[in-house]
């Protein structure tokens, strides 16, 4: 962390690169700082990349289910009052999109080589890094080189801040948790459900998870024959395996319902390979229900075993049966310490906490800037 404290209150000309907009946690998390910032008399803008031009398979599948395909899809963005220009084309973001301001802020390492790329007019540069973004659909060498620019960065999550010391030997970097807003997702204290009910966020992401959470249900269901499984997500699930029990699923569903889902649950069940964060789990002990967790993200610092949830190692499937048999099978009191824990858990956490550290990372690296130059 560095110790540069700002120097006046002064209202910031802010702009935020973004990937193409869309439903994903990344996206929401920038919207819900960029939309706190503005409320505080800071000048935001959001600059997204156009999403790209459909492939030949994506006409097919329009012409098949006769869809049309459209550049504009739907995102977080849209649902505040924010200052959100979109490209006309799925092109780089480059000086002539960009402000005059103090401070520019990349949120993907695709942006973040945008940023470097940019005038110091644009502002101070900043890269929000919501995930190491090493994965084997991204070309990797180039991502690993975005964290070396000279970005400073802002980090959500510990595991996260110790990536950049001990891979990019980077310590000046700020750690600023997301939160959970507890006006959305709360509910009242309950007993266990009537039937046993897990709930799991579905994607179709490999590093999710989402298969190896489906496999552990399949598990439960001969353990539990009146299981119920809640799930929602953007995207149905896809698998017609015969073995796996009837899930209520909600596509798309509002975001005022969501709550209602995870109190539905007796457990959260969440197998991630790799996690930036894991928000769910954060909103689902807010709305009082137990998380059993990958060591991966959030839930890795904040699980105790037997506390509020359960932490199983990745891939493990019999892991989480177990562990989801454990809370399943307590009894109505037992659960009830599960859920008052988790809920516990999160219970001070605030997104205008987050911004106030949000906001002095910002002005930390715009005294950065001042004090080299």
């Amino acid at each position: 962390m560095l110790d540069i404290m700002p120097t006046s209150a002064t209202s910031l000309r802010i702009t935020f690169l973004s990937p193409p907009a869309n439903l994903g946690g990344g996206i929401r998390v920038i919207s819900i700082y960029a939309n706190l910032l503005q409320k505080r008399g800071h000048k935001v803008r959001i600059i997204s990349q156009n999403q790209p031009k459909p492939t030949f398979i994506h006409r097919l599948k329009s012409a098949l289910t006769g869809k049309k395909w459209s550049r504009k899809e739907t995102s977080h963005f849209d649902f505040l009052p924010l200052d959100h220009r979109v490209l006309e084309t799925h092109r780089p973001i480059v000086d002539a999109d960009v402000p005059d301001g103090d401070v520019v802020i990349a949120t993907w390492w695709e942006t973040a080589e945008w940023a470097a790329a940019l005038s110091p007019s644009k502002g101070a540069k900043i890269y929000f890094v919501q995930h190491h973004e090493i994965h084997e659909y991204l070309p990797i060498e180039r991502c690993r080189r975005t964290y070396t620019l000279p970005l400073h960065k802002i980090v959500i999550a510990r595991w996260l801040l110790n990536v950049m010391r001990d891979e990019y030997h980077d310590t000046a970097v700020d750690l600023v948790p997301n939160s959970v807003d507890h006006t959305q997702f709360f509910a009242p204290e309950r007993n266990k459900q009537p039937r046993p009910t897990v709930g799991f966020l579905n994607s179709p992401s490999a590093f999710k998870g989402v298969d190896i959470t489906l496999r552990a249900i399949q598990k439960l269901a001969t353990i539990f024959p009146d299981l119920q499984i809640i799930s929602f997500g953007e995207h149905p699930i896809a698998t017609t395996d015969a073995r796996l029990p009837d899930i209520q699923f909600h596509l798309h569903p509002p975001q005022d319902h969501i709550r209602h889902l995870y109190a539905q649950c007796d457990v959260w069940l969440t197998a991630s390979r790799s996690e930036g964060f894991n928000l769910p789990a954060m909103e689902a002990m807010a709305c009082r229900t137990p998380v059993i967790s990958t060591r991966t993200g959030w839930p890795e610092e904040a699980i105790i075993d037997g506390h509020n949830g359960f932490l199983i190692n990745i891939d493990d499937v019999d892991g989480m049966v177990q562990a989801a048999t454990t809370i399943l099978s307590s009894t109505n009191q037992q659960w009830r310490q599960y859920s008052a824990n988790a809920f516990a858990t999160v219970e001070h956490s605030s997104w205008e906490a987050s911004t106030d550290l949000f906001e002095q990372a910002l002005r930390h690296t715009i005294a950065r800037k001042e004090s080299s130059s």
